[in-house]
């Protein structure tokens, strides 16, 4: 017979709050968030209440224990004898509401659970307004275990206020109490646990795990380490968790790690310290590693778990370094990508920054090169699904190169082969056409065709607007500013017999246009709405845009599957031109606009353009929301449009002082900056939001808005009640034109 590797041991509930309240049961709430329903926390309680078994506890025993040492938060006085591998859930809901402290949600919220219990009913249920006013219900029975209650006095309060609402009866009452009272003695409720001895592998704990618990949701290497660091690096796991939960609200006033492109949680962070602390990317050996096992002789080492872990904790400050982290974004951009709606590959992104984080803290690769390259890599490997299919032994694979490596050229020459080798002639004209026909929306070469049009500054079909200010994600509306289009409509297919989603929704029938054009075209034939859409253009427009968007000429009259051929081609051919655009210095010949930075834009002044506003909306005389601060605001964005461009900025005094945004009252960035977007659409119009681009930045340690302004093609009007305006730039100031003045500027400066 085989030696068991796991002794069963008894506790009660009382104990196992003591002993997770001592530290000497790891309770780490970062482990996995709580991912449990109020509901399934009462249906618990309801359960025990009524001596229904509710399941085995599944624990590791630790193999390097010291208790003359104390770690993790003050409150824990030893180290953890015992890991829990199955029951956080169950434990973390028990401890919660017998302590009354919050548990964390998977959004990083602390919320605390509130069940509410009716003695007379017998009854628990998840407290909301309703039942927290009713009588008959204790509201929370978190105070029924509180150090601080009698449980004499709660009773007799209970019974107090149930009685000013109804009659109780004598006998009713000895059965409140009894209630009551077995509630309170579900600390004496029996727990089962299995402990598995400290020597057994990781491996054989999840396997045991999934034997015994396979509606669960499985454990992972992550899962490990994440609860190995909860016991030996309490601060390290924290600042994960601090780092994920900031990253998903835009900071206000203050630094943050939030972005557009993603939402990171602790494990996939955890994989890029990993990746650059050890140049690994499977984390098969990684937690043996870290718990100081010597993978030879088996044995643990307490030097060599402290070694590990300082290599760990090195790695870990350079991945959540902000400076780091938004720069590696930056990258991001240059690709293309906009937005984590273009991401098609999250594993492609971690991964990334670990290869950016390597070549500059390591190789410490020039910043502008560095870019450039980690831009031409998330491209291709996102194009390729490079870390689609099996991502760990992919991400070995390419780590394992650098391991050698010596300097920064040779580090660029590598990332540079692979890019080429990786996206031949053969895979431009034979594997991409052939990738693109698929009616997948998370297509990468979707992605891909998506961010070379953002590459090459194209505007959007049947548009004036480009494809990058509409893909900006800062901008909020009822609807998309661009939505995808399908050029021959599913009506008029299925009018010509082709009614199947995976014909209609081929990528080859989509394009980019504004959200009025797409309700426009609606249903319509295309051979019905080409030619009165392209009476906009002259035939130089038409040409660039038949090129950006793929189209055979005389498209709209071609059979819908030869149609559907030619045009993947064809977006082969864009992909590789904004690929190729990504390798060169060279920029498409579209006027765009440098912007200068903020402390550029604060040394020069008040100029014909650079305005201060002290605030967006608020007047600070009165302290109130006043609508003529933000009228003032448009009437100097109208005025630079109409002129020759400028940057207004926000939250600084007409002398350059910084007050910041905090006055302007609003609950984030995101909502100023939509707000902003509201007045924009409401007093000039969302057409010219193509030359309006709000951004934030830091100024002398305040968060202040910045409004760059690009000078319009055509006239901008702002409407005042009634009326419209017309405005101008004029030295330092904004100045408004009479009817006569607007018609001679107009006419000098628009109709040349």
């Amino acid at each position: 017979m085989s030696e068991t590797v796991f002794t069963e041991v008894r506790y009660d509930l009382n104990s196992l709050v003591k002993y997770i309240e001592l530290g000497e049961i790891g309770l780490p709430d970062i482990q996995r968030p709580f991912i449990w329903k109020n509901a399934k926390v009462r249906d618990l309680f309801d359960s025990m209440y009524k001596g229904f078994p509710i399941g085995y506890l599944l624990f590791w025993q630790n193999a390097l224990t010291d208790d003359s040492r104390a770690i993790g938060v003050e409150s824990k006085q030893k180290v953890p004898r015992l890991l829990i591998i199955d029951g956080q859930q169950r434990l973390t809901s028990l401890y919660a509401v017998l302590k009354n402290i919050p548990v964390i949600r998977e959004g990083y919220d602390a919320e605390k659970i509130k069940i509410a219990f009716n003695p007379v009913l017998e009854k628990f249920e998840v407290a909301d307004a309703a039942i927290q006013r009713d009588k008959a219900y204790i509201s929370d029975i978190s105070s029924i275990w509180s150090n601080d209650t009698d449980i004499f006095d709660l009773v007799d309060n209970y019974l107090v206020n149930l009685q000013a609402s109804r009659e109780v009866a004598e006998e009713e009452k000895k059965q409140i109490r009894k209630t009551i009272s077995k509630l309170q003695n579900l600390l004496s409720f029996p727990f089962t646990a299995l402990e598995l001895s400290a020597g057994i592998t990781e491996e054989q704990v999840a396997n045991v795990f999934v034997r015994i618990n396979s509606m669960g949701t499985p454990l992972n290497q992550a899962d490990f380490i994440l609860t190995l660091m909860s016991v030996f690096w309490d601060d390290g796991r924290t600042q994960l968790e601090s780092f994920c939960r900031e990253a998903r609200r835009p900071g206000v006033g203050l630094s943050s790690p939030y972005n557009h492109f993603i939402h990171p949680d602790p494990d996939q962070l955890l994989r890029v310290c990993v990746g650059l602390g050890f140049k690994r990317a499977r984390l098969q050996y990684v937690y043996s590693i870290l718990r100081g096992k010597d993978l030879d002789t088996e044995q643990f080492s307490e030097e060599r778990r402290v070694e590990q872990f300082d290599i760990l904790k090195r790695a870990q400050d350079r991945v959540l370094y902000l400076q780091y982290w938004h720069d590696f974004m930056k990258a991001i951009r240059q690709a293309g990508f906009c937005s984590m709606k273009m991401i098609s590959s999250q594993n492609n992104l971690l991964f990334s920054y670990i290869i950016y984080l390597i070549g500059r803290t390591e190789f410490h690769v020039e910043e502008f090169t560095l870019r450039r390259v980690i831009a031409r890599w998330f491209f291709m490997s996102s194009l390729t699904g490079r870390f689609t299919g099996s991502p760990e032994s992919a991400m070995e694979f390419d780590l394992a190169r650098f391991r050698d490596v010596k300097d920064a050229d040779t580090f660029v020459k590598i990332l540079d082969r692979i890019c080429d080798t990786s996206l031949t002639d053969d895979f431009w004209s034979i594997s991409l056409p052939n990738e693109l026909s698929t009616s997948s929306p998370r297509s990468p070469s979707l992605f891909a065709y998506q961010a070379a049009l953002v590459l090459l500054n194209a505007n959007a079909l049947f548009s004036q607007l480009r494809v990058s200010d509409l893909f900006d994600p800062s901008v909020q509306a009822n609807r998309a500013s661009i939505e995808k289009h399908h050029l021959f409509p599913r009506s008029y297919l299925k009018s010509r017999g082709i009614s199947s989603i995976r014909d209609t929704n081929q990528i080859a029938n989509f394009a980019l246009v504004e959200w009025g054009d797409n309700a426009e075209i609606s249903n319509k034939a295309p051979a019905e709405y080409v030619p009165v859409l392209t009476q906009r253009f002259n035939q130089l427009q038409l040409k660039n845009m038949y090129f950006w968007h793929a189209l055979p000429d005389g498209w709209e009259s071609l059979e819908y599957n030869e149609f559907l051929v030619r045009r993947r081609v064809m977006i082969a051919k864009v992909i590789k031109e904004g690929f190729q655009y990504l390798s060169s210095e060279a920029s498409p010949e579209i006027e765009t606009i440098v912007p200068l930075s903020i402390e550029e834009l604060a040394l020069t002044g008040e100029t014909t353009e650079v305005e201060f506003k002290s605030t967006l909306r608020v007047n600070l005389h009165t302290g109130q929301k006043d609508p003529r601060m933000e009228l003032a605001c448009i009437k100097t964005i109208a005025g630079f449009i109409n002129t020759k461009g400028g940057t207004l900025i926000v939250g600084v005094t007409n002398d350059g002082i910084s007050l910041g945004l905090g006055s302007d009252q609003f609950a984030s960035e995101d909502k100023m900056a939509l707000h902003l977007a509201n007045l924009i659409n409401e007093k000039i119009g969302p057409q010219h939001m193509i030359n309006i681009h709000p951004r934030f930045d830091d100024h002398n340690g305040k968060r202040v808005l910045l409004v760059e302004c690009w000078a319009s093609k055509i006239p901008v009007f702002v409407k005042e009640e009634n009326d419209v305006r017309f405005y101008i730039r004029t030295g330092t100031s904004t100045t408004e034109l009479n009817p006569s003045q607007t018609h001679d500027f107009i006419k000098q400066r628009f109709e040349k």
